[in-house]
């Protein structure tokens, strides 16, 4: 288990934007830079969906909801990963969560979640 922080969420107007960032404040810098790194939102009575993955090696995969509007990107010497979010709608909201997976042992860690309200 990993300890995910999340913060930047909040209230936007539609066509806003917002930079989410997860960090691990308990790892080591190697251990860190093992971790392949994912955001996932979750809607009021609608199932967990992956947003964005980046890989080890700085690949990066979208959901096609949000190809062209978010960026994700991490920083191994902070120990933290982002969502930039642009272009904002209001089908954005929901509950934002940063996940990691060990690439060597496979072993899968949350955050607690941030709230992302996008206003019509």
């Amino acid at each position: 288990q990993v300890y995910l922080v999340e913060s930047g969420g909040g209230l936007v107007q539609s066509g806003g934007s917002l930079r989410l960032a997860c960090a691990a404040p308990r790892l080591i810098t190697s251990t860190y830079t093992a971790m392949e790194m994912a955001w996932y939102r979750q809607a009021p009575g609608e199932q967990r969906e992956m947003v964005a993955v980046i890989t080890t090696d700085r690949r990066t995969n979208y959901a096609e909801s949000v190809k062209g509007r978010f960026t994700i990107s991490k920083d191994n010497s902070k120990k933290r990963v982002y969502l930039h979010m642009n272009n904002l709608k209001p089908e954005d909201t929901a509950v934002y969560f940063c996940n990691a997976r060990h690439t060597l042992n496979g072993g899968v860690s949350w955050g607690q979640g941030t709230q992302v309200t996008v206003s019509g």
